[in-house]
């Protein structure tokens, strides 16, 4: 016998997708309603209502009754600035090793979106502590978190990190800034010994400079890689790779505090990962 599926609930964040795919975020509320210009879309009508429904509009027009994901979340965000793109995002967690109850430093916040995954990565017993020198940009963000539940596993600070970090022994931080390497001694100072270090730069030179002034911070184990996301139409008789790719949003580079400064020539990662073998001690499994 099937389960019943899932229902949208009061106070739900929910994502309603016209018939050509135009989304519209929605926090389900009784008495609430969307007005779109295919009509009026009550909340009544969604809220228990199993996920992937279909909800009419009192002109009739169908929406799609969606949870949204993580990456609709960041991709549909309100912003002043350019965020993170989530194929960028998803390296950056994974590389980053956050997971719930880490303590995550994030300088530059912007208008939220990697804020947004780094929380709720970390929940329900971990932290992020994001930085940011303006007024306006913090208060977008918050708004932006506070509209998905996650503002409360934040603590905002509007400041400098010229300045300093206020927290030490982190597990993870990241730079999202034009000059990271003006900044690679707060961010060690930050980081407890072997925490994870990141950060995104667009251009070429900027790069250099930061894998330059790296080591000479007690940084090791450095890696530069770039994201590309190919998409493809999603109809099978017309299968075929997407007219437009976001192809270069910007260079990620990976690097772990280390107790000792790398000798020259070491401390980095001259093979690529697919030309390296892992291998694996007797007794842990795969």
């Amino acid at each position: 016998m099937q389960e019943p599926s899932k229902a949208a609930k009061p106070g739900d964040l929910a994502l309603l997708l016209d018939a050509r795919g135009k989304p519209f975020l929605v926090r389900l509320e009784p008495g609430g309603r969307l007005h779109t210009h295919r009509g009026v879309v009550a909340h009544e009508d969604c809220i228990g209502r199993p996920w992937g429904s279909v909800v009419r509009s009192h002109r009739g027009e169908p929406f799609y009754l969606l949870e949204p994901s993580t990456e609709e979340l960041i991709r549909y965000l309100p912003r002043q600035t350019q965020i993170l793109y989530p194929k960028d995002i998803g390296y950056i967690l994974l590389k980053l090793a956050v997971r719930p109850g880490r303590l995550v430093l994030e300088a530059g916040t912007g208008s939220g979106g990697l804020t947004l995954a780094l929380a709720q990565a970390v929940w329900p017993l971990g932290r992020v502590v994001t930085y940011e020198v303006r007024p306006e940009m913090q208060a977008l963000a918050r708004r932006n978190l506070e509209r998905v539940g996650l503002a409360e596993m934040v603590t905002w600070r509007l400041r400098d990190i010229a300045e300093g970090f206020e927290e030490t022994e982190a597990d993870a931080l990241f730079l999202d800034l034009p000059e990271p390497w003006a900044h690679l001694p707060q961010a060690a100072a930050a980081l407890r010994s072997g925490g994870f270090f990141g950060a995104i730069l667009p251009t070429v030179n900027q790069v250099i400079r930061l894998l330059e002034a790296l080591p000479a911070h007690g940084f090791g184990f450095i890696e530069t890689v770039e994201v590309l996301l190919r998409p493809y139409h999603a109809v099978g008789w017309r299968f075929r790779p997407a007219d437009r790719m976001v192809a270069h949003t910007g260079f990620l580079i990976f690097a772990r505090r280390l107790l000792e400064p790398p000798a020259p020539e070491e401390g980095t990662f001259p093979a690529a990962p697919e030309e390296e073998s892992l291998e694996i001690p007797s007794g842990i499994q795969p």
